[in-house]
């Protein structure tokens, strides 16, 4: 699984990354609230560990931003200990808060427990104009025609889906579909994105897989 940590402090985000990465986590740790955001909303975690105090845009304002369109589960991490901060945080949509100075041990839990959770708010069904991906059954539907994908070429899809609208660099999309650092000499998502097209649009007069130059992919109607 794949965490995003936002912690301004070098100290404190090496040795979160560092025990979060020795238990078994893929952890990029960004060290503002810009950055934080910019990366929350250009690739999927399955948790984000977040400060409050951040340079650039405060915790406050990220999960305000985040919560329009991300409901990846979000874990408060801050020295803010009044019970005012901790209902403002949850309020603004997190799922939990944990107060510094903390116990690593107490994290790991913590984390383990929202994971285990799941995001509540993640729809099954996932609908982009007239294609359909059910989630839990992994069956997908165009014009109510059933298309069979393998497991990548789904998971693929699963990840453009979940960004519809939003272009996803090819780095992006090796890291959570293939989970490797992208290398600017493989083609390993152009090829798999042709292949995908292949099912998805080259059957249909409106095309949803759209190429952006220079940037990655979107998965979008612009009809």
């Amino acid at each position: 699984m794949r965490l995003l940590v936002v912690e301004d402090e070098p100290k404190a985000g090496d040795y979160i990354q560092k025990g979060l990465s020795e238990s078994g986590f893929v952890v990029d740790l960004v060290r503002s609230g810009t950055e934080g955001l910019a990366a929350a909303t250009a690739m999927h975690y399955d948790l984000i560990v977040l400060d409050v105090m951040l340079p650039g845009l405060d915790g406050w304002q990220v999960i305000s931003a985040l919560r329009k369109s991300v409901d990846t589960p979000v874990l408060f991490l801050t020295a803010r200990d009044a019970l005012a901060d901790r209902i403002k945080g949850l309020e603004l949509g997190a799922d939990d808060y944990l107060v510094k100075p903390f116990a690593f041990a107490e994290l790991l839990i913590r984390i383990k427990t929202l994971l285990r959770r799941g995001p509540i708010r993640e729809l099954e069904v996932l609908q982009i104009a007239d294609l359909e991906i059910d989630v839990p059954k992994h069956r997908v539907t165009r014009m109510g025609n059933r298309i069979d994908l393998t497991a990548k070429e789904f998971a693929l899809l699963h990840v453009l889906a979940q960004r519809a609208g939003q272009v996803l660099s090819r780095s992006a999309i090796a890291s959570q579909v293939w989970d490797m650092n992208f290398d600017s000499e493989t083609n390993v998502v152009d090829v798999a994105i042709r292949r995908l097209r292949a099912k998805i649009d080259d059957p249909y007069s409106a095309k949803l897989i759209h190429t952006v130059r220079s940037m990655g992919y979107v998965l979008e109607d612009r009809g």
